[in-house]
């Protein structure tokens, strides 16, 4: 939305209505609802929360702690998006990191395709991979573990 300069954008069928539009901080915030005949029944109502919303959620935070006490000063790289997971710049390159690869929080460590665009993933941690969680060319979901990584 931002590189096309759109604010908005509605698309309307069947008595299916989407509606997604550009926040006061840029980020999109989607909104659907349905009529009782629609073809999507498993659609809310309400508005969706906006996107920005999703890093908030307490949930896997209350999960992770229990497994940080076992392993100290262990922190995982996670995915910032929806895509699919590349370890290397192309087929032919090589990894940009295997277990044991020294990071620092601009290090690149993958790329995660997104709508044909190729995002290049920084550790933000500085330290030592002690796995890698993902297979190439895998799709990843919003916050899943991509790296185990050491921090030091």
């Amino acid at each position: 939305m931002k590189r096309s300069e759109l604010t908005e954008f509605a698309v309307e069928e069947e008595g299916f209505k989407l509606k997604i539009r550009r926040g006061a901080n840029g980020l999109p915030i989607v909104s659907s609802s349905r009529s009782s005949n629609s073809p999507f029944p498993g659609i809310n109502e309400a508005p969706v929360a906006p996107l920005q919303a999703a890093p908030a959620s307490p949930a896997p935070a209350t999960v992770a702690p229990a497994p940080a006490k076992d392993e100290a000063g262990i922190v995982y790289v996670k995915s910032p998006m929806v895509g699919t997971f590349y370890r290397a710049p192309s087929p032919e390159s090589k990894s940009f990191v295997e277990p044991d690869s020294k990071v620092t929080e601009t290090s690149v460590v993958c790329i995660i395709e997104a709508m044909k665009i190729m995002n290049e993933i920084q550790a933000e941690v500085k330290g030592t991979v002690v796995e890698v969680l993902v297979e190439n060319g895998q799709p990843v979901e919003y916050g899943q573990r991509l790296f185990k990584v050491k921090q030091g």
